[in-house]
């Protein structure tokens, strides 16, 4: 990880797993825009490691904030997690996929939108399965169609779960790199690259040989983490301080 570099000139910011809290997004976008500043010029661009939905309590705004970012921006760039994957299956109408999102924290994602607290209990799997994809506008569904799998810039690659060790990055399957979690966590090899990712909840920041991960749990613990990568160096913006 030493001596991992970006491309001279370019300056990176990876966000972890928002979870529905748009609030703390728009927080850490306003440091990191700070941060930016104070900076100096640098081509600037930011990627979201994915699960920017569910669990937290407002999912549908932090899509809405993403969108304009991307609007605003241009150089923004997002991943298809684990979360975003079954909210798509269930904007389909897939019952299977509508429980499952249900467990996953899909409930709140659902309440974001434009239904009460009484229509969403009234309803069985069944009939919130039919319900669904009118309440999912369609530009949110095309917008997270348009996720990526993976991005590498440099001697570094952003995923949100993980890669499978000893597997190219160009051959790794989009299953591995939105789920994977102990094959990639347990392994002790260097990688292809130096794997940014979310997906795994940590207090802190883990910085591995192999690996960086930043995901902290913002839904419950207040502190939505982001890395900034510039040249050799890296660094880190949280809502907590």
């Amino acid at each position: 990880m030493d001596n991992a570099r970006v491309p001279d000139g370019r300056r990176i910011y990876a966000i972890g797993d928002i979870h529905g809290r748009n609030d703390l997004l728009k927080k850490l976008i306003g440091k990191i825009v700070a941060d930016d500043g104070d900076r100096g010029d640098a081509e600037s661009e930011l990627i979201f490691l994915g699960d920017l939905v569910d669990r937290g309590p407002d999912s549908s705004g932090v899509i809405e904030t993403a969108m304009a970012l991307k609007q605003e921006l241009g150089d923004v760039r997002f991943l298809m997690g684990n979360h975003e994957e079954v909210y798509l299956k269930a904007a389909e109408g897939d019952e299977k996929a509508v429980k499952f999102f249900n467990r996953i924290g899909g409930k709140e994602t659902i309440l974001s939108y434009d239904i009460s607290i009484k229509e969403y209990m009234d309803m069985d799997h069944t009939r919130l399965a039919h319900r669904i994809p009118t309440l999912f506008p369609e530009e949110h569904v095309s917008f997270i169609k348009s996720f990526e799998d993976q991005i590498v810039i440099g001697d570094y690659a952003f995923v949100h779960a993980g890669v499978r060790p000893g597997i190219p990055m160009d051959e790794q399957k989009p299953k591995d790199l939105r789920w994977i979690r102990e094959e990639f966590l347990s392994a002790k090899e260097p990688h292809e690259k130096v794997i940014v990712y979310g997906h795994t909840i940590n207090d802190e920041v883990v910085e591995k040989g192999n690996r960086i991960g930043i995901d902290t749990g913002a839904y419950y613990s207040e502190k939505l983490t982001a890395i900034g990568l510039e040249g050799a160096d890296h660094w880190y913006i949280d809502t907590a301080e």
